[in-house]
Parts: structure tokens; sequence; C-alpha cells
């Protein structure tokens, strides 16, 4: 399970990466619902916030062994 420490630790290395996006309130069915754009970073998708904190905590063991991705979406 990921902890509230894990979110402060991944918004730290990916501070000045990601661009913070607004969340925007929606009522849908007597309900409010908050979309989180992140179509408005500049690559135009959320996977920077998770591929950028995964890379940057790699050890440097792990780091030297290099990273290999892969999307069938938009990168």
């Amino acid at each position: 399970m990921v902890s509230l420490s894990d979110i402060q630790q991944a918004r730290t290395r990916i501070n000045g990466v990601a661009v913070r996006t607004p969340l925007i309130p929606l009522e849908y069915e007597g309900i409010t619902l908050y979309l989180k754009p992140e179509n408005l970073q500049p690559i135009g998708a959320f996977k920077v916030r998770g591929a950028y904190n995964k890379i940057a905590s790699l050890t440097d063991e792990e780091r030297a062994r290099g990273v290999i991705t892969y999307s069938s979406g938009n990168h």
C-alpha cells in the first residue's frame, strides 16, 4: 500500500519536473467529481510523474544497469 510518506517523497522528487495541474470540480448526478487534467503537462500526459519518480528513486547500481521503457500510448 502506498503511504502518505511515499506520496510526499514522490512530490519532492518530481518538483520542478511535472507542473501542478488544477482540480476541476464537476457536478454529476448529485455528486461532485474532481477532474485532474494531466493533459496540461508539457508532454500532454500523466506518465511523466510516475516515470520520473521511479527513475529518480533508483539506486546507483540500478541506474547503472539502465532503464528500458515501453508504452503503447503517447510516449
